[in-house]
């Protein structure tokens, strides 16, 4: 059976236009890295756990940030090349990432040395431009935003959105 994951991908539409928030996993292997390699706040799902709920609690896991109660949008589940299949939802919603609290794990570092080292989950947050963020988000979480892109121009062609004040 595959491995799921739950996540959450936030939103906001400003004067620059869409952006997201993506965050940057921790750990001295990533530290260099920076191009497809954030992720939306994501993790596994306990056994049987619902799969909103667990979006809900990784997100607050991950960040520091209470996920709240603010509409959710279901987005299409994606298969990762490892198999794993990652269920998401987009969020309108900001925060500020400068306020992350990330939960951490333990590993040997530096490698053989037989010392543990706690490093943050995610060692920071930032809000994308939709297309940078397409160069920094790993490759099999990428059609999430286009999904969100679609979602957000289809409710502008319809004016009922509008009227219900979810511009």
């Amino acid at each position: 059976m595959a491995k799921k994951s739950a996540g959450l991908l936030l939103f906001r539409e400003t004067s620059r236009g869409l952006e997201v928030l993506l965050v940057h996993p921790g750990g001295p292997f990533w530290a260099n890295r920076d191009e497809g390699v954030w992720s939306i706040p994501k993790g596994e799902l306990e056994d049987d756990e619902d799969l909103l709920a667990a979006a809900r609690r990784e997100f607050e896991e991950e960040t520091g940030f209470e996920a709240g109660s603010g509409e959710v949008i279901p987005l299409e589940p994606l298969r990762q090349t490892s198999g794993k299949i990652v269920y998401a939802w987009a969020m309108r919603r900001d925060l500020d990432p400068a306020d992350l609290k990330s939960n951490s794990f333990s590993m040997e570092w530096p490698p053989q040395s037989g010392r543990q080292q706690e490093f943050p989950e995610v060692d920071r947050a930032a809000w994308l431009p939709i297309e940078s963020a397409r160069r920094k988000i790993v490759k099999g979480q990428a059609g999430f935003l286009t999904q969100l892109e679609q979602m957000l121009a289809s409710a502008r062609a319809s004016p009922e959105h509008y009227a219900a004040g979810e511009d």
